[in-house]
């Protein structure tokens, strides 16, 4: 993209008047791809505020019909899509919400045998699942894509937030929890419920790290989990570490495709790893560097 608009200039007037982004900035955010994988809690808000910040491609990929309990949290829907693929009700919303942004939708499950196409489509992966295996598969795919993967997850009253860039030294998901628990194990949020301004509150943190990543400004979540606790009203950062006995990106690591991290692990149990301590923040600029080689 050569230029802006004259409209342009006037919708994106107060990004463009921010030091560190300009109008190089959101040019650069008009030619992005970001993938949101997940419309629903997270995946609402989080592609709401990136189609408003003039995102340029907004991927959308959900196999789920909207139903009536998801609308206390899911605010990228309205009462009129009842019913609906969710893909198709939110795609909607976004176009309406900024005719600038073109909006992919995928009404599928993501598997092993789409999943490295669609990460291959997009510069930045935005984890929106409801599901753990689904969020391993992502984990998996981005690695050896090396694709940025914003994760977002909540429960109840309490959410969190991190990235992974899988630079060297870097955690991946599986360092924080090395295996999917089984079945049946983690409740659902139609058991557990949800407070609704929690997904709104992470998504938004999770929309912050993909203007970063894109942009190549500021500190990212990268070794660093940002925890909120709604009832207490406080956040809290953990500090998270590369696990060197880590099956897909450790030493000996023994994960070496995506068919392979696919297969579940050996033990058959979860381990949800503890967050450990390092030393260092990684910023945005690493990702942007990378992104403009391609």
């Amino acid at each position: 993209m050569g230029y802006l608009s004259r409209q342009q200039l006037e919708r994106y007037a107060r990004h463009v008047s921010l030091p560190g982004f300009g109008k190089e900035g959101q040019k650069r955010l008009l030619e992005s791809r970001v993938l949101c994988v997940g419309i629903g809690g997270l995946g609402s808000p989080v592609a709401l505020y990136l189609a408003a910040a003039g995102v340029g491609t907004i991927g959308i990929a959900d196999d789920d019909m909207l139903e009536l309990a998801n609308l206390h949290r899911q605010v990228v829907h309205l009462m009129d899509d009842v019913g609906k693929p969710k893909v198709e009700s939110a795609a909607e919303r976004l176009r309406h919400l900024n005719p600038d942004v073109q909006v992919k939708t995928f009404g599928r499950r993501v598997t092993t045998e789409n999943v490295s196409q669609l990460v291959a489509q997009h510069h930045v992966i935005v984890d929106g699942c409801d599901n753990p295996e689904t969020r391993y598969l992502l984990n998996e795919a981005c690695f050896f894509q090396k694709k940025p993967f914003v994760h977002g997850s909540i429960f109840q009253y309490e959410g969190r937030a991190t990235t992974f860039t899988y630079e060297e030294g870097t955690p991946c998901y599986r360092c924080i929890y090395r295996s999917p628990p089984p079945a049946g194990v983690l409740p659902s949020g139609e058991e557990a419920g949800i407070a609704s301004p929690v997904p709104g509150l992470i998504g938004m943190i999770q929309a912050a790290e993909v203007l970063k990543l894109l942009l190549g400004i500021g500190e990212l979540l990268v070794g660093r989990m940002l925890l909120y606790d709604m009832l207490r009203m406080r956040f809290r950062e953990l500090k998270v570490r590369n696990d060197p006995e880590c099956l897909l990106c450790g030493k000996n690591r023994t994960m070496n495709s995506l068919h392979a991290a696919a297969r579940p692990s050996s033990s058959g149990k979860a381990d949800c790893g503890q967050a450990g301590a390092i030393g260092q923040r990684r910023s945005a600029r690493s990702f942007h560097h990378r992104k403009e080689d391609k």
